[in-house]
């Protein structure tokens, strides 16, 4: 049980009166489509729909309860001993009850943002939490206005630690989710070009990113990449308790070593100890920098930070590497989304990894960077060098990378369509063949791993 109507009566002074106290709700949802019994139901209003036209389908799937805006016309057919929570704007009050509970159950809070590796630095944090404490972290994509709250309020009661991920798009989102969380950890993973469309610049991002010590606790910490200038301005604030984690010599925690292999990628942390962690390139030493950090905050045994980082559940098409149907090439899945630094980081990362004669690049475009684009797009090329073999891109910007490689024995061809990018790679495929897939999620490349990859059942006969 989350709470009870009793719980909500309190929160939403405006409701029907006769409401039952003891109703328990077990469950929220915004989804009037998904079977889920005990639950109430919250309906959020989109530029497309408007979840109060769907109440009805909610309560015979199983709401208890509904949150409901005070202008909306509530149906006849509600009963009139139904319970009803009126609010001004139904995601408010999804934030407003996502908040409540956090208060409630009071686990250590780790907030994490970031333009690129939020997701990795969350998925390595959670899995090194859960040898010690119960854990609970943000699943998928939840990481915005409405899914944050949603995975708050998908907590057991027993969690002790919650590993939030905090997305955004402008100033004042991180704003808002950061005072619904309150961390008492936060990081910064880093300052890509992410959202530059709407933020202007990387000092605009900067700017944005940092709203996030407007919810941190009272005695909380913020740890940052400590290689960022943009990251510096923070140590002005002396409100603010900041630990600098990075690869330079003047971070508090550094991490040098880095040493990448099909295994994973090694380095030593800044006691000197060695680890590994399954995921592939120098960025992710240190996002599991920032792991190993919080693991150390919270009194947690370099054994089992080590047993942590091996078990990493790692979110797909996040550098999965996997198997092709022809000739056993190794492909590199990491089409859920793409940064021009994130992009570079893995072409460094394929460039780095030994045992392939042929290295194979397929790159889309990148969304989201408005006048910057043609620039960024180009400036990919920098990156492009020997021992890649090959570039095959698709999407309208993605063809500037292929334009503007300079190496001569690089093969560059563009693709109008995924069909004729495939017909053309799997001329390529050898067991000594590496192919990288990378994009943003628009561009939905996962498609074409799809389509050359060895499934399940393949592997298995």
């Amino acid at each position: 049980m989350l709470f009870t109507v009793k719980e909500l009566k309190q929160l939403f002074t405006n409701n029907r009166k006769s409401l039952d106290d003891s109703i328990a709700i077990d469950r929220i949802t915004t989804d009037s489509r998904s079977k889920v019994d005990h639950s109430l139901f919250i309906p959020i209003v989109g530029d497309q729909f408007n979840g109060h036209d769907y109440v009805e389908q909610a309560i015979e799937n199983g709401a208890v309860a509904i949150l409901w805006d005070e202008l909306e016309k509530l149906p006849p057919s509600i009963p009139l001993d139904f319970p009803v929570f009126y609010t001004k704007d139904t995601t408010e009050g999804l934030q407003k009850i996502a908040a409540y509970y956090r208060d409630k159950i009071n686990p250590v809070v780790i907030g994490i943002t970031g333009s690129n590796g939020k997701t990795t630095t969350k998925d390595l944090i959670a899995a090194i939490m859960k040898t010690t404490y119960h854990t609970h972290a943000t699943l998928g994509n939840l990481n915005n206005h409405i899914g944050l709250p949603l995975t708050i309020l998908s907590m057991p009661r027993d969690t002790e630690v919650l590993v939030l991920e905090l997305g955004m798009s402008g100033y004042g989102e991180i704003d808002v989710l950061t005072k619904i969380a309150k961390p008492d950890y936060a990081i910064i993973t880093n300052i890509g070009e992410s959202h530059i469309e709407y933020l202007g610049s990387r000092e605009g991002i900067a700017k944005a990113k940092l709203e996030i010590i407007n919810g941190l606790k009272e005695g909380g910490k913020l740890i940052v990449d400590g290689d960022e200038p943009l990251l510096q301005a923070i140590h002005t604030d002396d409100s603010v308790d900041v630990i600098n984690c990075g690869f330079n010599a003047d971070n508090e925690v550094r991490l040098d070593d880095v040493d990448i292999t099909v295994d994973g990628t090694s380095f030593t942390n800044a006691h000197g100890r060695r680890f590994q962690v399954p995921l592939f390139g120098k960025h992710h030493a240190k996002n599991a920098g920032f792991a190993l950090q919080i693991a150390e905050l919270l009194h947690i045994s370099e054994e089992k930070q080590e047993a942590g980082l091996k078990e990493l559940a790692h979110s797909a098409m996040r550098f999965e590497l996997l198997k092709s149907k022809q000739n056993q090439a190794t492909i590199v899945n990491d089409s859920y989304n793409a940064s021009p630094t994130s992009m570079k980081a893995a072409i460094e990362v394929i460039k780095q990894m030994e045992g392939f004669d042929t290295k194979i690049l397929v790159l889309g475009d990148i969304l989201e960077l408005g006048n910057y684009a043609d620039a960024l797009h180009r400036s990919v090329a920098e990156v492009i060098t020997s021992p890649i073999t090959h570039l095959y891109t698709y999407g309208e910007k993605a063809k500037l990378i292929t334009d503007s490689v300079q190496e001569s024995e690089i093969q560059c061809k563009h693709f109008e369509t995924k069909e004729a990018l495939i017909n053309e790679l799997n001329q390529h495929l050898t067991k000594m063949s590496l192919v990288l897939f990378k994009a943003s999620r628009g561009l939905q490349f996962e498609t074409m791993v799809e389509t050359i990859v060895m499934k399940q059942e393949d592997k298995e006969q």
